[in-house]
């Protein structure tokens, strides 16, 4: 497998705005979580052996922080013509199967990826109250086969310091994971389909 680093947009970047379609069926847009003391937006998908690797931890994230103050959303940009298994209704069994208490989003055309300029699965943004980029990084250091325990340590940590009113550290991991899937007439300028080693 390909691995792809996370672009790591610009520290204070403004949330990019998106209104998407959840497994449930309802429209979710970015102005729905004005509020919240702190967003977390996951680029992932179904397929991907590097979100598969995290998904309890990403289901007890949510769990553990939404009472908080956390409002989180995952999106889902692939191609599906090419990767059915990410399908909007294989999203639905997905969400279901790993307890995903968060809205599990459809960016069917990728705008919303490119926005953001998200590159792999997973690709984690976290945003201040205001919806300024705190970080954007890896989950923690685990990856599938190096036998490091998943635990969220360096998102959980940037998580209790944006509700603590307390800056993230601006010397960040980048996530690594799967490249998103783009349609052929829709790869990103920014995209390298080289990936990282």
């Amino acid at each position: 497998m390909v691995k792809t680093a996370s672009t790591m947009l610009s520290l204070g970047t403004t949330a990019p705005d998106f209104s998407l379609v959840n497994v449930d069926g309802q429209t979710v847009s970015l102005a729905n979580l004005k509020g919240s003391q702190v967003l977390l937006v996951v680029f992932m998908c179904n397929h991907c052996p590097f979100v598969k690797h995290i998904a309890t931890e990403l289901a007890r994230l949510a769990i553990d922080y939404q009472p908080q103050g956390l409002a989180m959303v995952g999106i889902n940009s692939n191609d599906v013509s090419s990767h059915p298994d990410d399908s909007p209704e294989q999203m639905v069994h997905e969400a279901e199967l790993q307890g995903y208490t968060f809205a599990y989003l459809f960016d069917e055309t990728q705008e919303v990826a490119k926005a953001y300029r998200a590159a792999c699965t997973p690709d984690f943004f976290l945003f201040d109250g205001e919806q300024k980029l705190a970080y954007r990084g890896q989950l923690d250091s685990s990856r599938p086969g190096n036998d490091v325990l998943v635990t969220g340590k360096d998102l959980r940590a940037a998580i209790d310091a944006v509700l603590a009113g307390e800056a993230v550290p601006a010397d960040q991991t980048p996530s690594i994971g799967c490249n998103i899937k783009w349609a052929a007439e829709k790869e990103p300028e920014y995209f390298d389909p080289a990936g990282v080693s």
